[in-house]
């Protein structure tokens, strides 16, 4: 959820939790491109006016960077014009502020049930294959047997393939770490290790980028 209003981005996400969503919140802009660009995401609700980069900015760039997430527009934006706009812009959905909030929960049930089917049912990497609903892993056609953690750290990691994780984003992700919490280096980094030693990799197809954290695939 994009929302630069302190009061309303605290009311939707506690409606929303309420409704077992997990919900992040980015109060601008350039914080919101960030997020849909490094992780993964169901929907995305969009307000339009932020503070420095707007919303149909964001959604321009996002859509121009190849991303089809489901986007909601709220906005107090409410002519014709304004909604044309929008959904040219690339938004999935218009809805204008003030909303009911069960028009809201119906409308995020409808864009998350329309963008189920065209995700996929498993994770592919080089020889690398995970079932989502089976959980069985395997590489190289090699079955690896995984700890539950071990599991999500490569799910997040196939997720992001290409692109260098930090030790904050899997604290936060894969832990679920609400601060930064350093003890948690070690333990990121003999996961990191046991995984790796699982898949039977020769550092060339999960590598550590000094300083920064952990790359799936890319080139050295």
């Amino acid at each position: 959820m994009v929302e630069d209003e302190k009061k309303v981005a605290r009311a939707l996400r506690e409606g929303l939790t309420a409704e077992q969503y997990d919900v992040k919140v980015a109060p601008n802009g350039e914080e919101a491109f960030f997020l849909v660009t490094n992780e993964v995401f169901d929907l995305v609700l969009l307000d339009w006016m932020l503070p420095g980069r707007s919303g149909i900015e964001v959604l321009k760039a996002v859509r121009k960077r190849g991303l089809s997430t489901p986007v909601l527009i709220l906005t107090a934006k409410d002519t014709v014009e304004d909604r044309v706009a929008g959904l040219d812009s690339g938004a999935d959905d218009y809805l204008v502020k003030p909303f009911a909030f069960p028009e809201l929960l119906a409308r995020v049930r409808a864009l998350v049930r329309r963008g189920r089917p065209e995700q996929s049912l498993r994770l592919t990497f080089g020889e690398v294959d995970m079932d989502l609903v089976t959980r069985k892993i395997t590489c190289g056609g090699r079955a690896v047997e995984l700890t539950g953690k071990e599991y999500d750290l490569l799910e997040y990691l196939l997720r992001h393939s290409g692109r260098v994780v930090s030790r904050e984003m899997l604290a936060r992700e894969v832990w679920k770490a609400d601060g930064r919490v350093t003890p948690l280096d070690n333990v990121i980094d003999v996961t990191v290790s046991r995984l790796r030693k699982k898949l039977d990799d020769d550092s060339k197809l999960l590598r550590s980028v000094r300083g920064v954290g952990f790359v799936l695939g890319g080139e050295p």
